[in-house]
């Protein structure tokens, strides 16, 4: 979230500087409510630090992306993953859970609440009962990950799919990370929400499919990726690793096929 303030040194997350402007500190200051372990701390209480609460649900590009939005507050029990909210005339997506906070819900209802709560899988729930319960929102998540804490969630997806979400919303069943890993498509904005499926690497440009997590074979999470070559998508946004824009479909393409290819051959 603010890569001039935070970077990784040693493996590890550290402050690599302190900010230089406004605009840097304002990111950090994201940053710090974000953290899902609290570690980020300030020598004083941060007297703007009430404004930068007001920042959030954050739009993620205004311009190109319209009305999807960064929720900040990662959860510990989400093992920090990235939750997203998305704002529809057919009704608003929360999409993963972020950490519940009632100033969040307070921000969430002033975009107008949300509608469904899509859980991309098992590991990114964390505070889904309360967020249900504060937004009256109905739950979606596929059976492969049914487990005692999800046991309760309203909408139970069965089978390979796709099923749809409205008009404008395809979920992609991607098995491999987990039994139930699903990925939500918001085909308008040629958007892929893929949890923690597939997402760029910290490394390099290319793709990584974070294969030491998962929880079935890599044939089938590759597979998995085969299903994206025909999904009409330019913008990857996953719960973990970082966002990619690409010039087009064909240079999605052309990152799958490479992806695909370091798999067929190793």
């Amino acid at each position: 979230m603010a890569p001039e303030v935070f970077r990784r040194l040693d493996g590890k997350a550290a402050v690599a500087a302190q900010p230089g402007s406004l605009e840097e500190r304002t990111k950090a200051l994201q940053a710090l409510l974000s953290c899902p372990t609290s570690s980020i701390h300030t020598n004083k209480p941060p007297k703007d630090i009430l404004q930068v609460q007001d920042m959030f649900p954050l739009p993620l590009d205004e311009d190109l992306l319209p009305g999807v939005y960064l929720c900040g507050y990662h959860s510990e029990h989400s093992f920090g993953a990235t939750s997203y909210l998305v704002t529809h005339p057919q009704g608003n997506i929360l999409i993963d859970s972020p950490r519940y906070t009632p100033k969040l819900a307070d921000n969430i209802e002033r975009l107008g609440g949300a509608r469904y709560m899509f859980l991309t899988h098992i590991d990114d729930v964390a505070d889904h009962r309360k967020w249900a319960e504060r937004l009256k929102c109905g739950r979606i998540i596929h059976s492969g990950d049914v487990e005692e804490g999800t046991a309760d969630v309203e909408w139970k997806l069965h089978g390979n799919g796709p099923w749809n979400i409205g008009t404008d919303f395809e979920l992609i069943h991607t098995p491999g990370h987990t039994p139930g890993s699903v990925c939500l498509h918001y085909k308008p904005l040629k958007v892929l929400f893929t949890g923690d499926h597939v997402a760029k690497s910290e490394e390099s440009d290319d793709l990584n499919l974070f294969l030491i997590y998962s929880k079935q074979s890599v044939s089938l999470q590759v597979d998995s990726i085969r299903k994206l070559l025909d999904v009409n998508f330019e913008w990857l946004l996953p719960g973990h690793g970082y966002r990619i824009k690409y010039k087009d479909v064909q240079a999605k393409n052309a990152a799958m096929e490479s992806l695909l290819a370091n798999y067929t051959t190793s």
